[in-house]
């Protein structure tokens, strides 16, 4: 597996030129970014040779459409996801995510007839440069009912829906904190297939019932009380050998961006160690 970062959680970080060459001092080997503004800063040549002299490779996107409100807002959108697809093809980039709140504003029935037509859209659009999208479901209980209606958050209720999308490149973004805050075992990850696993977010929780947990209070890998390396040997049983990438939403901290990549890298040690 390939040790991967998000921005979450490391501060204030001045460029992605910066971000790409801490990540690899740090012994990673993925960065999630936007391919598009990457581009569009440091043009594709010098993007490629950051990339690649840092032996760092960019290991998924969040999906730049508006998919949850309008369908203006949704057709605005469109032409920016067309847009970083092909920059994402032309750096190798082959996933794309996106989140599903468990709860909307918005009647259940009908936001999940439009959602499921506009991810179809972007699933077909992004699959025409050879891209995957991922969907996170997420799990925390505040957000089950902090909008009117109650939506999707449990993992065979986002399959169903991946499969009623029925693009052959969509699949799961599995992030250990709403593995987590699901109830679920580290065990039960032996009940997906390799194919139906597109990205992996790796976090960890601090001592509370689930009920307990809020989205944006995370720990670093190893500091808290998921089992992160039953959680990394389980995807690897099932044949997933790609980026894991750590995600801590968390109120902003004040610590130096070389602090936390030293408490990053000690953790993914901690946690990879058995594999």
């Amino acid at each position: 597996m390939i040790r991967g970062l998000t921005k979450a959680g490391l501060g204030n970080i001045e460029s992605d030129e910066q971000y790409i060459t801490s990540a690899a001092q740090y012994g990673f080997g993925a960065v999630d970014l936007n391919p598009l503004s990457y581009v569009q800063t440091y043009g594709l040549e010098q993007a490629v040779y950051l990339l690649e002299s840092n032996k760092i490779i960019i290991g998924s996107s969040d999906l730049p459409v508006e998919w949850r409100t309008s369908d203006e807002q949704f057709r605005d959108g469109l032409k920016t996801l067309t847009a970083m697809a092909e920059a994402s093809a032309a750096l190798g980039v082959d996933k794309c995510c996106t989140y599903i709140l468990p709860s909307t504003d918005q009647p259940a029935a009908p936001f999940m007839a439009a959602a499921t037509k506009r991810l179809r859209l972007c699933a077909d659009i992004l699959d025409a440069y050879g891209i995957r999208l991922g969907l996170e479901f997420v799990g925390c209980h505040h957000l089950r009912t902090r909008w009117k209606n109650p939506f999707i958050w449990r993992v065979e209720d986002t399959l169903d829906w991946i499969n009623t999308i029925h693009a052959p490149n969509v699949g799961l973004l599995v992030d250990s904190y709403h593995w987590h805050t699901n109830g679920l075992e580290m065990n039960e990850l032996l009940k997906l297939r390799r194919e139906q696993v597109v990205h992996v977010h790796i976090n960890d929780a601090y001592d509370l019932p689930i009920e307990e947990l809020k989205d944006g209070e995370r720990l670093y890998p190893g500091e808290g009380v998921i089992d992160l390396r039953g959680f990394l040997k389980n995807l690897k049983t099932i044949g997933y050998n790609d980026v894991v990438a750590q995600e801590v939403l968390a109120p902003e901290a004040e610590l130096d961006l070389n602090v936390v990549l030293t408490k990053s890298k000690a953790g993914f040690d901690q946690v990879f160690e058995s594999l």
